[in-house]
């Protein structure tokens, strides 16, 4: 009789994290359906005049910005996750397991790096935003904090699916990892 061992915490902070960036995931998949409906009906509206007086959406061009924005950042930690970004491991299959693994924990300790150093300078940004009270003048006029918030928060998100990575890689077998689209 096989016994199994129970998911540690770390396992179980995992599984639920992994439940929030598929919300996430899902969230920037409704932002481009929204998208789509957006430049749909400001096509129809600025060649068929169904309201009087009314040729297309005017925010249309702000609101498909913002979308096109906010669902990439929705969607960065969940793509992380999947292993679906871009890899090149040619050289990492070319070289001796253990020294390929060793360059995989470079990597991603130099990726954690990143994500904390972008996630702290774009929360400054935000915060002197906040602070100055600045505002997006465009079509539509809004607190230019809500279009830097989503910045910090996705690097955070990103950062510790960095060290989900991490953990992956230490417990797993010494080697390249296998969980992400090669070019090999």
């Amino acid at each position: 009789m096989e016994h199994r061992q129970e998911p540690g915490a770390i396992e179980q902070f995992e599984t639920h994290y992994g439940r929030v960036l598929d919300g996430l995931a899902l969230l920037g998949c409704l932002l481009l359906f929204l998208m789509m409906i957006t430049i749909c009906l400001d096509v129809l509206l600025r060649n068929v005049e169904l309201i009087p007086g009314l040729h297309g959406v005017p925010a249309s061009n702000d609101l498909t910005e913002y979308a096109l924005y906010l669902m990439t950042l929705c969607v960065a930690p969940w793509l992380l996750r999947q292993g679906k970004h871009i890899r090149v491991d040619i050289v990492l299959r070319a070289i001796p397991k253990t020294l390929a693994w060793r360059c995989e924990l470079v990597a991603d300790v130099l990726a954690l790096l990143c994500c904390l150093i972008m996630a702290w300078f774009s929360w400054q940004a935000t915060a002197a935003s906040i602070q100055a009270g600045a505002l997006t003048i465009k079509t539509l006029v809004t607190p230019e904090w809500w279009s830097l918030i989503p910045l910090p928060t996705a690097f955070v998100l990103l950062a510790i699916e960095v060290v989900f990575r991490i953990h992956r890689l230490a417990t797993g077998p010494r080697g390249p990892r296998d969980d992400a689209v090669s070019s090999a």
